[in-house]
C-alpha cells in the first residue's frame, strides 16, 4: 500500500518585538516635546525690528502698519506679507524684509523721492513725492533745487502727473525752476507756467516736458531773460529793456 504524501507544516515564525514601534512613540513624543518648549521660549519669538531707508515716515508709524512687534511669533507671518502692508503705505515704493533666526527682521524701505514742494494756505511747507503723495516736511527743510508748486488744487490729476514727470527729468535740468504754476488751454489741458531763479518765463505742457527740458536749459544758459514756449513750436522772446515796449509780440500760449 503506497505512503500518502503529507505535507511538511512551517514552524510559525517568531513574532517581532515592539521596540520599533515603541522607539518611533518615544521619538514623536520627545520632539513634540521639544516643539512646545521651543515655541514657549524666548527664542521663537521677535526680539529685534530694524527699519532702514525710511525718512518721512517714523520707525513707529512703520511698526504699526507692518502689524509686528517685539515679543510676537517669529514664524507668525513672512517676509511677503510684511512687504504687503508696508507697500500700501503712499510714501513708499518698495520695501525688502529679511528676518534672521533668532528672532531678528531687518526691514529696508525705499521711499519716493521728493520731485517739488507746495504751501499750503496755512503756510506750512509740504513736500510732494514722485506719485503725488504729499508729506509733511521734518524741520521745514527745503532743498533748493526743487521747484514750489503754487495754484494747484488737491484733486487736479494733473497734479500727479506733473509728480511723475518731474521725477523722470535729471536734477540738472530743472534745478533752475522755482515756480510751476498750471495754466490749461484747450489745446493743451495739462500746460503749465515755470519760473526760474534767472527769471524766464516758461510756457509748456505737462506731456512734453520731458522731450523740451534739455532744450530749455541750453535756451537758458545761452540767452538773456525773457519768455520761452516750449510747445508743439517752440519760440524764445527776450524781455523787453526797461522802459521800453516790445512790438509785434506774438502769443504763443495757444489760449
Amino acid at each position: 500500500m503506497p505512503k500518502a504524501n503529507v505535507p511538511i507544516l512551517k514552524e510559525p515564525k517568531p513574532k517581532k518585538k515592539s521596540s520599533r514601534k515603541v522607539a518611533v512613540v518615544l521619538f514623536l513624543l520627545v520632539l513634540i516635546l521639544l516643539c512646545v518648549l521651543f515655541f514657549r521660549s524666548s527664542l521663537s519669538k521677535i526680539s529685534e525690528i530694524a527699519f532702514e531707508g525710511n525718512l518721512y515716515q517714523s520707525d513707529q508709524e512703520l511698526l504699526e502698519n507692518s502689524g509686528l512687534k517685539a515679543g510676537a511669533p517669529f514664524f507668525g507671518t513672512s517676509a511677503s506679507k510684511i512687504e504687503d502692508k508696508l507697500t500700501k503705505v503712499p510714501s513708499i515704493e518698495e520695501v525688502t524684509v529679511d528676518k534672521s533666526f533668532p528672532g531678528s527682521i531687518k526691514i529696508t524701505v525705499r521711499e519716493y523721492p521728493v520731485v517739488a514742494y507746495e504751501l499750503s494756505a496755512e503756510g506750512s511747507l509740504n513736500g510732494l513725492l514722485a506719485n503725488g503723495t504729499k508729506i509733511n516736511l521734518k524741520n521745514g527743510s527745503m532743498p533748493i533745487e526743487k521747484p514750489i508748486l503754487t495754484g494747484w488744487s488737491g484733486d487736479d490729476p494733473n497734479l500727479a502727473k506733473l509728480c511723475a514727470t518731474l521725477a523722470k527729468i535729471p536734477d540738472s535740468l530743472i534745478s533752475e525752476i522755482s515756480e510751476i504754476t498750471p495754466s490749461p488751454s484747450v489745446s493743451y489741458p495739462d500746460r503749465i507756467k515755470m519760473y526760474t531763479r534767472s527769471h524766464f518765463e516758461i510756457i509748456s505742457a505737462i506731456s512734453v516736458l520731458p522731450d523740451k527740458a534739455e532744450y530749455m536749459n541750453l535756451i537758458m544758459d545761452s540767452q538773456d531773460p525773457g519768455t520761452l514756449t516750449l510747445l508743439e513750436a517752440d519760440s524764445y522772446l527776450p524781455y523787453a529793456p526797461s522802459g521800453e515796449e516790445t512790438e509785434g509780440e506774438n502769443d504763443t500760449t495757444h489760449e
